[in-house]
């Protein structure tokens, strides 16, 4: 018997695998960083370079040796510092306050199923698409909900339930970063974002939000619905061809309780949307900002995202919970808060290395002097504008291939191209957008994406053969579109000088 000799597209995808998972745990990457970072200040500050600070007329910086007596001072006792101060820590674990109790009692699950179900049949992909678009509200919750749920749908209707699950994992995972709501994502990678900026110009930093990429997003849940179900209904179902298996499932509607929850639930969520809006709107409002011209842009509210958010999603996941019996006591929110914590252990432990290896880098100046020659570097060979921007979403996209956190992604490469942006004249608003739409747009195809695995299990109930190159070869067309059309979307945004969010523009004019 001939064994099948493997294409150059398949080995290529080998290679992705294996080299991807020879690299070490993400904790462990940043362990390594860190002391990658303290070894490399001792041996680049011996040849004594400096560069004029990009921030301060006049001054000029040079590499802090973290190996001398005063070094070492520092790394021990500020490691706890560090690691407490580390803005994302925080920003995370209240977020996921709010919505791990809304995901605990079922709301999230229900308002997805609901949603699904009520759209009429011809426009059922786009609406599955457009829910895992949405998804991302709950952080990793549409991994696991839409991607079956969407094959059941497509199955019950006679259409092959793989194109379902690839529609509803690429609005999930390739839609990651676009929303008509903020999520935890956008407090995650954002304060990373402000806490690089602030290596160029701390001033400009302070005046950031969270919400400095909301605009583009909101705009993009829309193109990507559109991509989407175009590639799921003109490319990923005609490939995939007439289904023949054994399943022909049927979707069960909400039930009456679960209606009822998400009435009450609604309506909650409109009384605290007013009660906040109240606290922002009215004149002399404790989160209404005191300048005349941009009371709400420049507000205690813009700084305020992230306990509104962890809010206005506390309060219908309260409600839904009491009406459908889920939650009875204090007892049950305590728990439901509780397994929300302990499913962020991973998240806490990656934090007390990645919150070392930011403050190394940060206390080294290492990232001041290579935002600089880096800079000079790219002025060097013309490199700027939209080319200088696509260069940068190919490296991430590229990146993303082996590693699959997002936020261990961006806490690597915000604090180097952010300040080289910077010096470009881009904001770092900008970069951080490029980079989101690299990390979401191949995130369908990399095998060290947390949820691959999970996927390919989902998959396999309806195909038993079905393995990474099989998925990956159905998700690769919606990687590439999304790619395509979002950086295309990127460009033009750029070209009429749109701003990327509140406050948040597409030029960085500091000194």
């Amino acid at each position: 018997m001939q064994t099948k000799r493997k294409g150059f597209f398949q080995k290529f995808l080998d290679m992705i695998e294996t080299t991807g998972n020879r690299l070490p745990h993400p904790v462990t990457l940043f362990a390594l960083l860190a002391l990658l970072v303290i070894v490399l200040s001792a041996v680049v500050s011996s040849f004594g370079i400096s560069v004029p600070h990009p921030g301060k007329e006049g001054e000029s910086i040079e590499v802090t040796n973290l190996l001398t007596v005063e070094g070492i001072h520092y790394i021990i006792t500020n490691m706890t510092a560090n690691f407490i101060g580390f803005a994302p820590l925080g920003v995370v674990l209240i977020t996921m306050l709010g919505i791990g109790l809304a995901e605990g009692s079922g709301l999230i699950s229900a308002m997805l199923r609901g949603f699904v179900m009520s759209v009429p049949k011809q426009l059922i992909t786009l609406g599955l698409v457009f829910a895992g678009v949405m998804s991302s509200v709950a952080s990793d919750a549409g991994y696991v909900v839409l991607p079956p749920l969407g094959a059941v749908i497509f199955a019950a209707l006679g259409r092959h339930p793989l194109a379902g699950l690839a529609a509803a994992f690429a609005g999930v995972s390739g839609g990651f970063s676009a929303n008509l709501l903020l999520s935890g994502t956008d407090a995650l990678l954002g304060e990373l974002t402000i806490m690089s900026a602030a290596i160029i110009d701390p001033a400009y930093a302070d005046g950031m939000n969270i919400a400095m990429n909301y605009y583009f997003i909101a705009a993009s849940v829309f193109v990507l619905t559109i991509v989407g179900a175009w590639v799921t209904e003109k490319i990923v179902e005609p490939r995939l061809g007439e289904y023949n298996g054994e399943f022909r499932e049927k979707v069960e509607k909400l039930t009456s309780i679960e209606k009822k929850g998400l009435l009450w639930a609604g309506l909650s969520l409109l009384v605290a949307g007013i009660l906040v809006s109240l606290l922002v709107l009215l004149p002399g409002a404790p989160l209404r900002g005191d300048e005349a011209d941009m009371p709400i842009i420049k507000s205690p509210f813009m700084k305020s995202l992230v306990p509104i958010i962890a809010f206005l999603f506390f309060v219908p996941g309260l409600v839904y919970g009491k009406v459908t019996k889920e939650i009875r006591n204090d007892k049950d929110v305590a728990r439901m808060l509780s397994a929300t914590m302990a499913a962020m252990g991973t998240f806490i432990v990656l934090s007390f290395t990645a919150s070392q290896f930011v403050a190394f880098f940060s206390e080294s100046n290492m990232g001041l002097v290579l935002g600089v020659y880096g800079a000079k570097f790219l002025e060097s060979i013309n490199l700027t504008g939209i080319p200088l921007i696509l260069l940068f979403i190919g490296i991430a996209a590229f990146i993303n291939l082996f590693i699959g956190s997002a936020s261990a992604k961006w806490a690597m490469m915000a604090p180097v191209f952010v300040p080289i942006m910077m010096k470009l004249g881009y904001s770092p608003e900008l970069t951080q957008m490029a980079y989101r739409i690299a990390d979401s747009s191949t995130n369908i195809i990399s095998p060290l994406m947390t949820y691959f695995a999970i996927i390919i299990a989902f998959a396999q109930k309806y195909d038993k053969k079905m393995g990474i190159g099989t998925l990956i070869s159905v998700m690769f067309p919606y990687s590439m579109f999304f790619l395509i059309i979002w950086s295309i979307t990127l460009i033009v945004w750029m070209l009429f000088g749109i701003d990327l969010g509140p406050g948040s523009p597409i030029h960085y004019n500091g000194n």
